[in-house]
């Protein structure tokens, strides 16, 4: 290499460190994110009541209820639920995206090329200068194209993956907290159901003993054929219930079958017991609620929107670094030879006939009309919104707290109430009845005092429930649940031993693939 091409290497080379240098400052255009303001209450409406506490962990809500087979189907539904398993698969594709993102920091093109053209020159042979044979020009080697991350524009995609790849891990919190509430819930309104199947059959047990009495009445003549219809009605009317309920319930353990991902038989089977039925899990006196800015760190809905905005706000860097110039360093090296047709070209890949090419390119989009600031624009507008739904969010979720709180309260009290009532009609049907087998009263007062205990048992059974679902809707509401997770894998072993078969995914199925934060640093090796 003679002087001269050393000088122009040299000064090509301190040129490409110092793009490289400046691109590794942590200069990038375009916004720099912060959680957006939202309005979050300092207390609840409710605070002050006995039945609420400021206690903060809701890992495993569930077991306040100290029920052990609500236990093992939320367990089997976080082990084996399919719409989980599919958002844990989502994380790793959003894990995927940032290695694509990664990539793009470095050269982005890279291939060989080679060449074989016949040079030779009509014109100098019609001369006569001796040029008789064609010449050949071969030429073979390897290039590479590398723009320069000057503004930061993929150093801002890196970021808006990484937020989606947190946004991928909140979402499946977040089914997983719907997922735990579901179970519950399901679980909760089938044991209602099975309780109000009991109260309807022990009605009839008690209204056919009523029809037995007043047909012997009415057969002896001291009782009416209409006191008999009456008491047929009302029997037909409350045996006319019980299979409504029990498609009802049937539905209920389908659907619950479906949570846990299992086939219906075999759910039947394996969790309930005859010794279970119509037990209702009882909610405890208080629950746990915490402050409401608990809920901007907890809740897993509130944690994607915020992703999702910071996303949107990296986007915004990586198209408004297209309004400025792009330093690209485009260079190629190979081996060129030069010969008459026929003869060899062993002689190519000698070093002296090697040749190379290294130097920056600038491409400047300078005239387009507008249409790259507009798509800025654009992007800044669905900032705007992303900003706009959080802060909805966090409104949302404030009020769905609210809500679950007043119901769970004033469900305890309706239930204290009907307790008394439920009580009062049993008194009340057992004085009827034996009124009327004395002959003081007629058979309505016993018809009525029969319905009017169905009643009371009905409104008392599907109100315990209610107390029980509307604590299910409070933790779920705080989020609460999606901690059982917490250094435990994602996807199931069953599923990534299949995805390894099927493609070459390197260390990231081997361990949990996903940071317990957000990386700060954005330059970083490929992942391979």
């Amino acid at each position: 290499m003679t002087v001269k091409k050393k000088s122009i290497f040299k000064s090509l080379l301190g040129l490409l460190f110092f793009i490289i240098f400046l691109s590794a400052c942590n200069y990038k255009v375009g916004p720099d994110f912060k959680t957006p303001i939202s309005q979050a209450s300092s207390e609840w409406l409710e605070t002050g009541n006995t039945h609420l506490n400021q206690t903060k962990d809701f890992r495993e809500w569930w077991r306040l209820f100290n029920d052990p087979t609500l236990n093992e189907l939320i367990n089997t539904a976080y082990a084996q639920n399919l719409p989980l398993k599919a958002a844990g698969v989502r994380i790793l594709n959003a894990r995927a995206e940032v290695g694509i993102a990664i990539g793009d920091l470095y050269p982005q093109q890279q291939g060989a090329e080679g060449e074989l053209s016949d040079i030779s020159n009509p014109f100098l042979k019609k001369l006569g200068n001796g040029v008789g044979n064609p010449l050949m020009y071969s030429r073979m080697g390897l290039m590479a194209n590398w723009e320069i991350d000057f503004w930061g524009k993929y150093r801002r995609a890196i970021e808006a993956a990484d937020a989606e790849l947190m946004g991928s891990v909140a979402e499946y919190d977040n089914l997983l907290v719907s997922l735990v509430s579901d179970v519950a819930n399901a679980y909760i309104q089938l044991r209602t159901l099975e309780k109000r199947v009991q109260i309807a059959k022990e009605n009839v047990t008690l209204q056919l003993e009523s029809v037995r009495i007043s047909t012997a009445k009415f057969t002896g003549g001291t009782g009416t054929q209409r006191d008999v219809e009456q008491a047929t009605t009302i029997l037909k009317s409350t045996q006319a219930t019980i299979p409504t309920l029990e498609r009802q319930l049937r539905q209920t353990k389908n659907a619950l079958s479906l949570l846990l991902g299992i086939p219906p038989d075999k759910f039947v089977n394996k969790f309930f017991t005859a010794s279970q039925i119509g037990q209702i899990p009882a909610a405890p006196l208080q629950v746990a609620v915490g402050i409401p800015t608990d809920l901007l760190r907890r809740r897993p809905d509130i944690r994607k929107a915020e992703m999702d905005t910071l996303a949107q706000s990296a986007r915004i860097g990586v198209v408004v670094a297209n309004l400025y110039p792009a330093f690209s360093i485009t260079g190629s090296f190979g081996f060129v030879s030069s010969n008459a047709m026929g003869s060899s070209l062993s002689d190519m890949f000698n070093w002296g006939n090697q040749f190379y090419r290294f130097g920056p390119s600038v491409q400047w989009n300078l005239f387009n009309y507008g249409q790259i600031t507009n798509q800025v624009r654009a992007q800044d507008a669905k900032l705007e919104v992303a900003i706009l739904n959080y802060q909805n969010q966090v409104l949302k979720a404030q009020k769905e707290v609210e809500d679950s709180l007043i119901a769970f309260l004033m469900a305890q009290n309706s239930a204290e109430y009907l307790a008394e009532s439920t009580s009062a009609a049993q008194r009340a049907l057992d004085l009827a009845t034996l009124q009327y087998n004395e002959g003081i009263t007629d058979f309505t007062t016993v018809l009525t005092a029969e319905q009017e205990l169905l009643r009371q048992q009905e409104d008392f059974a599907q109100t315990l429930g209610s107390i029980s679902i509307n604590l299910v809707g409070v933790y779920r509401a705080l989020g609460g649940g999606w901690e059982i997770r917490e250094g435990k894998a994602f996807i199931p072993e069953p599923i990534v031993k299949a995805m390894e078969q099927r493609t070459n995914w390197g260390g990231l199925l081997a361990h949990n693939p996903v940071p317990s934060e957000r990386p700060t640093n954005l330059i970083r090796l490929p992942q391979w």
